[in-house]
């Protein structure tokens, strides 16, 4: 009996999504594990595994298929040993409209040789074996894979029938290359050609590295001989003329993780009222302890960053003012006892907020070993569900690009949002005298329904002295 291979809730939120790619097609067969599709979840695209044995007999939605409801029947996998016969009968309906009275009865009448399982029948035509003359070992006398290998044993000396069977099986085989979201992503940007990238993942799998590391020349020869080859670079966007005067545009389709960012930082902005503190905070001394607590931690490989510190001054604040560690929800407040930290990372496919959990209570170097292991992940498009999902407050720090100071937009249903901005040299007073030191702005954007603005400034405060006094992140 066929098993219904259905669309996976990727999420506890997942109600829909896209079905970006098939790996499979009908007739092969996969092993539980098997990566069979990819599937734009709300916040990532994502790999989609075979859990059971069979082969694929039915593909139900076709790939890049938008709104497919969590749920619904994508596939059908026959168990080994199952007649393909039932795979081929969605096409019957066709021909029946055209003759439907002679070409029902043909179709068993018809069948493909002796009973054989489905991988016994395409193995058999690989290596050009007649099941005809093979006795099945299987029920009924059915021909299974074992007495066609069997069969290939014998007959190993021959290479008359082989030959004529290699070339259409290296078809197939060559039009499945397995690589990774991301890669894919980067070599259609760059019009790398897959095919004549290796692969150094499992399995052959391409990597980021890998396209990374692909120089166009290796490329070019093979371009070159290949005299069909210049068709495949139409895809390119192509400007559209001009309209009324205006300028020239391309357009490319909206991925699936980006449409839920539009339509997810609308909704906050029409829905949560924002209010917006903005502090001034001294980073020398953070500075100077991130400073000596590398030198202490390089034996261990661990460099912080001082987005690691502001993770945990973060985390530790919420703890102290935990009117703040908060989210609203209708006619309910939620309050946290713990600080999960969202924190906001940019990848490919558009922003997304990997969660340091426990925040509050891990060390530095554990907050900084996962962050770099998540943000990884995040930009090459591998992060699990649990791994992007829940945080009891969010950190954006757009320092790095030399911003000065910005609000953010809050990520419902989160209370607040902390953004940070670049350190810079300016005066500030020190002891009652007027120094040169590295100031920080940071702005927090705060839900108005479940946060007062006097407790807001409590939070602001606390990461202030977190910050000024940053032995309180180590201890």
């Amino acid at each position: 009996m066929a098993t219904d291979i259905k669309m996976p809730a990727l999420s506890p939120t997942m109600e829909e999504g896209t079905l970006a790619k098939w790996l499979v097609k009908v007739g092969d067969t996969v092993s539980s594990g098997d990566v069979m599709a990819e599937i734009e979840t709300d916040k990532a695209t994502m790999e989609f595994e075979a859990v059971d044995e069979g082969v694929i007999s039915e593909i139900l939605v076709e790939a890049g298929t938008e709104g497919v409801k969590v749920g619904a029947v994508i596939a059908r996998l026959a168990a080994e040993g199952e007649e393909a016969a039932p795979a081929k009968a969605p096409a019957a309906p066709k021909d029946a409209e055209a003759q439907p009275k002679a070409t029902a009865p043909a179709a068993p009448a018809a069948a493909d040789g002796p009973a054989a399982t489905p991988t016994a029948k395409r193995i058999a035509q690989q290596n050009g074996i007649d099941l005809a003359s093979l006795e099945g070992t299987g029920p009924k006398g059915k021909v299974t894979k074992e007495d066609v290998e069997a069969a290939i044993a014998k007959a190993g000396g021959k290479p008359a029938a082989a030959p004529a069977q290699t070339s259409p099986a290296a078809a197939p085989s060559g039009e499945r290359i397995v690589a990774s979201p991301l890669a894919k992503r980067m070599a259609s940007d760059r019009g790398i050609d897959l095919g004549a990238v290796t692969g150094s993942g499992p399995n052959g799998r391409i990597v980021k590295d890998d396209v990374d590391n692909f120089t166009p020349a290796a490329q070019a020869a093979p371009a070159k001989a290949d005299t069909a080859a210049p068709s495949e670079t139409a895809p390119a966007p192509k400007p559209q003329p001009e309209i009324e005067g205006g300028a020239p545009y391309s357009e490319e389709k909206l991925s699936g993780v980006r449409k839920v960012i539009a339509r997810r930082l609308t909704e906050s902005k029409q829905t949560v009222p924002h209010f917006y503190l903005t502090i001034d905070i001294r980073l020398d001394p953070l500075l100077e302890l991130r400073s000596a607590l590398n030198k202490s931690l390089e034996p261990d490989g661990v460099k912080l960053s001082v987005n690691d510190l502001l993770i945990k001054a973060l985390a530790r604040a919420l703890i102290r003012v935990p009117q703040c560690n908060v989210s609203y929800h209708g006619d309910t407040l939620r309050r946290y006892e713990r600080a999960d930290i969202s924190v906001a990372v940019a990848a490919p496919s558009g922003l997304i907020t990997p969660v340091i959990t426990n925040a509050d209570t891990k060390g530095l170097a554990a907050i900084s070993t996962e962050m770099k292991t998540l943000a990884g992940k995040a930009r090459d498009g591998k992060l699990m569900p649990h791994e992007y999902q829940g945080g009891t407050a969010s950190l954006s720090n757009l320092g790095m690009f030399g911003i000065k100071q910005f609000d953010a937009v809050i990520n419902p249903p989160q209370g607040m949002i902390l953004a940070v901005g670049a350190g810079q040299q300016a005066p500030y007073v020190v002891d009652g005298e007027i120094k040169v030191a590295t100031v920080l702005h940071a702005s927090g954007s705060f839900d108005h329904r479940a946060i007062d603005g006097a407790d807001g400034a409590q939070l602001m405060e606390a990461i202030k002295q977190l910050v000024e006094n940053p032995m309180g992140l180590v201890v």
